[in-house]
């Protein structure tokens, strides 16, 4: 696909260089030489500094000729604008960033009348990441394929679980469907088969029914408690978003906030919840408000330091599940290993769905990839297929077909429901598959076999 990225920041840097990565033909505009500079140095695309939003820039990119265009600078005014002259010029598709809530909550109507594809808002994306990790608390991650009917969750295999020390042919547990489909022990990132061993420390990927969960976590030995208090740290449009979802739930939910203006706005906003004007940094005022006794502490100020030592700190004085946003994309590979449980980037959230929506464009057009999901650091991907007709994976033994190596046929839906396949199972036509690989440029379901 010709595709055209409006802005090169991070996200825009991490959508070129997937894109690239994919075979697409990319011409990335920004208004900053330097960031262009840094970008072509790197990697094989066309950079073009000017106003995105200008009809002779995007003429000059070649949005006549353009498949779609995606515009992420940091104004939403810039985004949508260079949509709507993006789709007067070119008619391409268009996708575009939008942050500010004013315009989220009016966005079908702004989609209509601009003709966008697709609108995508970061931090509400990032709410909805930390929401699905407060209700299935055993979790680091959860990714769901097959519109909500399996889930891939990550979780670490805690020291004496029932699990660790055994292979993973010895797992099977009767009546719970599940796959283990990527072991990530010390940063070492291994596609098992029935004959990996498992140890604890280890981080684990496991595809399993939304409805086995809590059966998953039992038979590992994680410990399963439902949520109940909720403290935040920050009041910023994340922590808005998270909490109206959080007390809409039922569940309860303290914000820490440092600016008295914004604690007005917010009790306005949230009269359900618990306001807290003061510094959430301060020792004090967190261990006075419960932070001893809560459920999930979740760290969500303005500075990725700030989250890292606030995490820490609620971990050494609770036993409440840690959830840290960490702004900096290249911060999270650095605090990985850090014990701040799970890690939220919005910048990556938000380049993963625009990925995800470019995959299913280029489905309707020459591949059948459903979606797609970084794992592991991004070391790992997580395919979702469509099997709409017969071909060389069809109607054999899964154990016949000789598949790459870091390759594995995880699930198979068929009908709506999750078949866990073992080597005497086939693929059908209709069926959904899921794919785990360490393999680039897998676009159609025949590329995960050998030749």
């Amino acid at each position: 696909m010709r595709i055209v990225i409006v802005g090169c920041g991070k996200v825009g840097y991490t959508l070129a260089e997937v894109l690239n990565e994919e075979g697409h033909k990319l011409t990335v505009i920004d208004n900053k030489e330097k960031n262009l500079l840094n970008l072509t140095d790197n990697l094989d695309v066309m950079g073009l500094t000017g106003n995105g939003s200008s009809y002779r820039v995007l003429t000059e990119a070649g949005i006549k000729d353009a498949d779609l265009l995606i515009a992420v600078t940091n104004k939403d005014e810039i985004n949508l604008l260079s949509c709507l002259v993006a789709k007067k010029a070119g008619n391409c598709r268009t996708i575009a960033r939008v942050r500010h809530p004013e315009y989220y909550d009016e966005i079908r109507f702004i989609s209509e009348e601009l003709g966008l594809f697709m609108a995508i808002n970061p931090e509400l994306a990032a709410a909805t990441d930390i929401f699905n990790l407060v209700r299935a608390p055993s979790a680091m991650e959860i990714d769901s394929f097959a519109k909500g009917k399996a889930n891939m969750v990550k979780l670490t295999l805690p020291n004496g679980s029932p699990w660790a020390g055994k292979r993973v042919k010895e797992l099977p547990i009767k009546g719970l469907p599940f796959l283990v489909s990527i072991i990530d022990r010390q940063g070492s990132v291994v596609i098992p088969n029935g004959d990996s061993m498992i140890k604890a420390g280890d981080n684990l990927y496991v595809v399993t029914a939304p409805s086995d969960m809590e059966r998953l976590f039992t038979s590992i030995g994680v410990t399963t408690k439902l949520i109940k208090d909720v403290m935040i740290a920050g009041g910023g449009t994340i922590s808005y978003y998270l909490a109206n979802m959080l007390v809409k739930n039922k569940i309860k939910t303290t914000i820490i906030v440092p600016s008295f203006e914004r604690c007005q706005v917010l009790s306005e906003l949230l009269p359900n919840a618990i306001i807290i004007h003061g510094d959430p940094t301060d020792q004090n005022i967190l261990l006075e408000e419960g932070l001893a006794n809560i459920d999930a502490f979740i760290s969500l100020t303005d500075y990725d330091e700030e989250n890292i030592m606030l995490a820490l700190f609620a971990g050494k004085y609770s036993n409440a599940k840690l959830i840290t946003k960490v702004d900096k994309m290249n911060f999270e590979k650095m605090v990985h290993n850090f014990p701040i449980g799970s890690i939220i980037t919005p910048k990556a959230i938000t380049a993963e769905q625009m990925i995800r929506c470019v995959r299913s464009m280029q489905s309707a057009m020459n591949s059948n990839v459903e979606s797609v999901y970084k794992l592991a650091d991004g070391r790992v991907e997580s395919l979702e297929f469509v099997v709409n007709g017969s071909s060389k994976v069809t109607n054999k033994p899964i154990r016949d077909l000789k598949l790459k190596d870091g390759v594995l046929i995880s699930t198979i839906i068929r009908n709506g429901k999750i078949v866990i396949p073992t080597g005497n199972d086939e693929i059908k036509i209709n069926d959904r598959v899921i794919v785990v690989t360490t393999q680039k440029k897998i676009t159609d379901l025949q590329y995960i076999l050998e030749g």
